[in-house]
């Protein structure tokens, strides 16, 4: 009998679009399947999610919702509410333990837990944060192109992400939020192209429901703005992948093959918590492609067990 309360082929962690994209591919292969999700997704304050053929538009709970209602018409495929706090791996079997308490087990581990944002100390930048700031122009550039926007970065990312969302947008102004460190080549270049650099410190985001309307700097000077581009600082959402001593990359990433197989034998990762490539279409395919290793990995131990 075992010790767990239940046994599993596969357990994934995290049921957002690359979990549940690769739940689908696995319950539809006869495995038996549990997602343990904590209901709380990175974009869950954002109102609408694009560039996902056939769902442009559609708000991140209606992809969810159907997502969700999709995968699980699998009958071998469970999703709970839950979040996982610990995972260890006993002989050929990875063991989960949940908030509540309960235990599960299965061969093989899929980390679908995504990237937690860290976001600076600016009053309103959370409160922002997927409506009006933005982290990424292939996602929302288009609703505000040819609007009033800002940059808040500095240095060489600052000089990168300046001239990208200036293809958006020609009424652009780089914020660096302190003295700037672009390099002279970078501000002429900056320059010439009308963009607008300004080094004094920002004090807060005036907004209204999370819809900014400008900033307030440090000399009390307001600035007018339609939508602020900005990058969160990134770190894993959960720690089982560190738990279980997955090798990270220097920017704190699960280092993967390209099958999706981590540096631990019978666990994948799929998803934010390997890529900077935080689209809805990316994370589902990454989901897809990984859930397909995934099976034809069991394939092959089974029949390895018995040629042996």
């Amino acid at each position: 009998m075992s010790l767990y309360s239940s046994n599993y082929d596969v357990i994934i962690i995290g049921g957002s679009y690359a979990g549940l994209s690769a739940a689908m591919v696995l319950g539809r292969s006869l495995r038996r399947v549990l997602v343990l999700d904590n209901g709380k997704p990175a974009n869950r304050q954002t109102p609408h999610s694009h560039s996902f053929l056939t769902r442009d538009g559609a708000t991140p709970a209606e992809l969810s919702a159907i997502a969700r209602q999709q995968a699980l018409a699998y009958p071998t495929v469970q999703l709970i509410e839950a979040t996982v706090t610990s995972s260890a791996q006993d002989s050929q079997t990875f063991v989960v333990t949940t908030d509540s308490g309960a235990t599960y087990s299965a061969s093989r581990l899929l980390l679908a837990t995504g990237l937690k944002d860290q976001f600076p100390a600016i009053p309103g930048f959370a409160e922002c944060w997927g409506i009006s700031v933005l982290h990424c122009p292939y996602c929302h550039g288009y609703e505000v192109h040819g609007q009033t926007l800002g940059v808040l970065a500095n240095g060489d990312d600052g000089f990168e992400f300046g001239r990208l969302i200036h293809h958006w947008s020609p009424n652009l102004t780089l914020f660096t939020n302190g003295p700037s460190t672009l390099s002279a080549e970078q501000t002429k270049a900056l320059t010439q192209h009308q963009i607008t650099i300004v080094e004094t410190p920002i004090s807060a985001i005036t907004h209204q429901n999370g819809q900014l309307s400008g900033l307030v700097l440090a000399d009390q000077t307001d600035y007018s703005l339609d939508a602020l581009f900005a990058r969160s600082l990134l770190s894993q959402a959960s720690p089982i992948a560190e738990q279980l001593g997955c090798l990270h990359n220097d920017i704190g990433l699960v280092q993967i093959d390209e099958w999706g197989r981590t540096s631990v034998p019978g666990v994948f990762a799929a998803g934010d918590t390997h890529t900077m490539m935080r689209q809805v279409m990316v994370a589902g395919t990454n989901g897809l492609r990984t859930a397909v290793v995934i099976n034809k990995d069991m394939i092959e131990e089974e029949f390895q067990n018995v040629l042996q």
